[in-house]
């Protein structure tokens, strides 16, 4: 190849390199952990948009005659998504169902630039994984710079990096996918040298924001990535040295920031962790100048001169005995404690699966720690699913439905796994989507990535069963190492990356970040349409028909039609904000206007009907104020949020009403009159506490009222608190409520719905 040729070729991978990189960084820091409705429907519209102009483009511009992978994964994703938009149908909770459909359509459009991206372009994925890891280099090193200079995240008082998603667990997942596009990096045997010298310090980085990060379930998730990838890849040297070198330079800073109280502890004070942070940076600083010089000396000695082959078997039996003497001497202290290594397990497994168990410190003793507040939310999520085993509670729906299970007052909105989340939301339906899903990916992605031919001769041959050998494990042969071709190396090195992910979405909500979740997409689309990397070359791209071009047409009027729907019910908050204003500014006209355009918008939200019926209340229109409260009950009838609302406001003016809607309000959500709240002087519970108690003693003089004094019964608060968090049947006892004047048998339903 000529060296205009091979300028080219390397401009073709750079600029689309940076363009991966750019695109990843901005949804990392616009959108963040996912949480804000504002940044998040941006994030989401955008991603929707750009995917719907990539696949058009490639439905336009594919060569005539190419088959076509990655159908059925599309196809049962897009199922997927439907059942989270079909679910607002019976969500408890339909608006936020709405909300996560929007992210679901965002989700859909990756996987499926993925696959067009790889049709239309396969020569460009080491673009793909270059841009991905210049993307977690630049994630991870601001997580750093928090740390070195505190003042950028001031509100953060733990020591755990959480910048800038907000969330430490999905740094440490940024950061553990970004290890494994290190190791394709700097392990391969192509690409320019500097290239995998510099994986040697974006190693270092990485491994110390994971560990910085205290996040367990990321180090587990890599720890899997890492064994699969030593296992299929044939560069296990080099990436042994890769991984081991910048792990010494890692440790280092490391060990020096845990023995500094003011960067490992909570609550320091700024001042102290900026001092502290600065002698971090520049320790940092050293560390990647360290591992950048050994990353060049490593690539000059191996370059000129590489290993022979008895170095490298040497080399890695040595490697293979340093590690089964770590894993016999981790069993032999086990086996010498004081539970012994059967009571060590068991008392490991216990520790995770008790719901009750207390979450340890955010302090570098949590790395050693073994409890979990996780089996808590499972056990929540999985009482949600024996309520609604076939289709669950509606997409979203967990964040709602588990207050009437919660036993504790920690607030959570998701389940922090997959599975107990998909169960909780979708049911039984939606957990066979995502695992039918999961088969048809596997299936599609194995075409880019198995090594072999499917013949049972390419089997024996790679088991040294031919010619008389004894069978066994043996030394791939030259012609057998040959198919491993830098193509297969990425495409594995991807196959681990989507492994690292799906693993730690196994045990938390990273599903929900798109920073995390949209690199795996696209590793994801991309393994899915490749198809096998033997196939022919494409043929030459002819001019499009019509049907392509109608095809692509629909792509670009479905996404727009689904960037119109995310973008409504950010419409609708700004239209909340515009009514609050307006009604601050004593136009109740305007006012109403605002909050009716907010209820056109999203005729879903709870917040909009909140607010029409705020300002109906101060226009003095208390029939439409109540009216408006009802029809929230009506929409949300398993929402506490909405019996609460209508029982305060009957408080006053009919307070039998008032009892049996704060009654359904506490009994869908128990903890929010807790002991431990009251105690910690929660205003939000003492105000539900206190609202119920005057219902309680309003009625109670009504019902005297009507009754001879000898049988008027006394109402002690305390009993009838106890006894709405039982059931709004049983609390009824606390009072006899007189005959209601009108009464709505839609309400009466929604009652007994709950």
């Amino acid at each position: 190849m000529s060296a205009d040729r091979l300028g080219a070729r390397r401009l073709l991978l750079w600029w689309p390199a940076l363009l991966i990189a750019a695109i990843f960084c901005f949804v990392t820091f616009y959108a963040k952990g996912g949480l804000n409705l504002e940044s998040m429907t941006t994030t989401e519209m955008a991603l929707t948009l750009g995917a719907g102009v990539v696949v058009a483009g490639a439905v336009i511009a594919a060569p005539s005659g190419a088959r076509t992978y990655g159908l059925w994964p599309i196809g049962l994703l897009l199922a997927f998504t439907a059942l989270t938009v079909v679910s607002i149908v019976w969500s408890v909770q339909p608006d936020h169902s709405w909300q996560d459909s929007g992210r679901m359509l965002a989700y859909s459009g990756v996987f499926g630039a993925g696959v067009a991206l790889a049709r239309a372009a396969p020569g460009r994925w080491p673009a793909v994984l270059g841009g991905l890891t210049l993307a977690a280099v630049v994630v991870c090193g601001y997580a750093l710079a928090t740390k070195v200079f505190p003042g950028l995240a001031p509100s953060n008082t733990f020591a755990r990096l959480n910048e800038p998603y907000e969330y430490w667990n999905a740094v440490g997942l940024t950061a553990a996918m970004g290890v494994i596009c290190c190791m394709w990096l700097g392990a391969r045997r192509s690409g320019h040298a500097l290239a995998r010298a510099a994986a040697y310090p974006a190693m270092g980085l990485l491994l110390a924001t994971l560990v910085l990060a205290y996040s367990r379930g990321a180090l587990a998730a890599l720890a899997l990535g890492l064994l699969l990838w030593f296992c299929v890849t044939p560069l296990r040297l080099r990436g042994a040295a890769l991984l081991i070198v910048g792990a010494l330079g890692a440790l280092a800073v490391v060990a020096w920031d845990f023995s500094k109280p003011a960067l490992s502890s909570e609550g320091v004070p700024l001042a102290e962790r900026a001092t502290a942070g600065h002698q971090l940076g520049a320790l940092l600083v050293a560390m990647l100048v360290a591992l950048a010089l050994a990353g060049i000396a490593l690539g000059f000695l191996t370059g000129r001169h590489a290993p022979r082959p008895a170095v490298r078997r040497q080399a890695g039996t040595l490697l293979l005995a340093l590690i089964a003497i770590a894993l016999i001497v981790f069993a032999g202290a086990l086996a010498h404690s004081q539970r012994g290594l059967t009571g060590s397990v068991s008392h490991v497994f216990d520790t995770l699966t008790n719901p009750n168990a207390k979450a340890p410190p955010n302090t570098p003793g949590r790395l050693t720690a073994v409890a979990s507040v996780r089996a808590r939310y499972w056990k929540e999520a999985l009482q949600v699913f024996e309520a609604h085993p076939v289709l669950g509670a509606g997409a979203e729906g967990f964040r709602t439905a588990h207050l009437r299970y919660e036993t504790q007052t920690l607030e959570v909105r998701h389940a922090h796994g997959f599975i107990v989340q998909t169960l909780a939301d979708l049911g039984v339906v939606g957990l066979a989507l995502a695992l039918a899903l999961l088969i048809a990916w596997m299936a599609a992605a194995g075409r880019a990535t198995h090594p072999f031919n499917r013949s049972w001769t390419s089997w024996r041959a790679w088991l040294g069963i031919r010619s008389g050998e004894r069978p066994g494990w043996r030394r791939l042969r030259e012609r057998e190492l040959a198919r491993y071709t830098p193509e297969r190396i990425g495409m594995l090195s991807m196959l681990c990356l989507v492994v690292v992910f799906g693993a730690h979405s196994l045990i938390d909500w990273t599903w929900y970040v798109p920073g995390d979740a949209c690199v795996a997409l696209l590793c994801a689309g991309w393994l899915a349409g490749r198809g096998p990397l033997s196939a022919p070359a494409l043929a030459p791209r002819a001019r499009p028909g019509r049907g392509r071009l109608l095809v692509g047409a629909c792509v670009i009027v479905a996404a727009l039609l689904a960037a119109w729907s995310q973008w409504q019910p950010q419409r609708s908050e700004e239209a909340v904000a515009e009514a609050g204003g307006l009604l601050a500014a004593h136009d109740t006209g305007g006012a109403i206007a605002a909050a009716n355009r907010a209820i056109s918008r999203d005729p879903l939200s709870v917040e909009a009907l909140f607010t029409l019926a705020t300002v109906e209340q101060v226009a003095e229109r208390p029939a439409l104020a109540r009216a408006t409260f009802v029809r929230a009950v009506r929409l949300q009838p398993s929402n506490p949020e909405t019996w609460l609302k209508l029982g305060r406001y009957d408080v006053k003016s009919d307070p039998r009403a008032a009892v049996q809607e704060l009654r359904a309000a506490i009994y869908l959500d128990p903890e929010s009159i807790s002991p431990e709240l009251i105690a910690e002087g929660r205003r939000e519970a003492i105000e539900i506490q206190n609202d119920y108690i005057q219902a309680l003693q309003a009625a109670a003089q009504a019902s005297a009222a009507h009754t001879t004094p000898t049988r008027v019964t006394s109402t002690r608060p305390a009993t009838a608190l106890k006894s709405a968090t039982e059931s709004p049947a049983r609390a009824a006892a606390g009072a006899r409520p007189a005959p209601r004047r009108r009464r709505s048998p839609r309400s009466h339903r929604s009652r007994s719905h709950l």
